[in-house]
């Protein structure tokens, strides 16, 4: 299972790459591989507030629909439209093409109440590794 080190994390298997006051978010590769093959995504639109926590995306597989969680709060500012012609990226490369958007933070600094990928690493391992 790939967790970059240079990545934070939420409970609900969301990644997050922060620049400054940007972040970048997407599902993790445990994610995508608990979900199967990736067949639809739901983005959010480009204006969008998302409260931390909160839903603000759905990701539909062969299995299930998923709700996706804001992990961090902000506002939307571009989204990956390459998903909605090729939702396969989110299978085959999550933390690269797979990428769903892209927030203008409220709070840089809350960034700090995420997961590491060693805590991440804990999380999905469960506590007997």
């Amino acid at each position: 299972m790939v967790i970059p080190e240079d990545l934070h994390y939420t409970k609900e298997h969301e990644w997050v790459r922060v620049e400054g006051s940007k972040a970048t978010v997407g599902i993790t590769d445990y994610a995508q591989d608990a979900l199967g093959d990736v067949v639809f995504v739901d983005l959010p639109s480009v204006g969008n507030a998302v409260i931390a926590d909160a839903s603000m995306a759905e990701v539909e597989s062969t299995k299930s629909v998923s709700t996706i969680y804001a992990p961090l709060a902000g506002t939307v500012t571009s989204v990956n439209d390459l998903l909605s012609t090729e939702p396969q990226h989110i299978n085959s490369d999550p933390y690269g093409n797979g990428w769903l958007c892209t927030l203008d933070l409220d709070d840089p600094a809350s960034v700090t109440d995420l997961l590491s990928a060693t805590d991440y690493r804990q999380l999905i391992d469960g506590p007997n590794q």
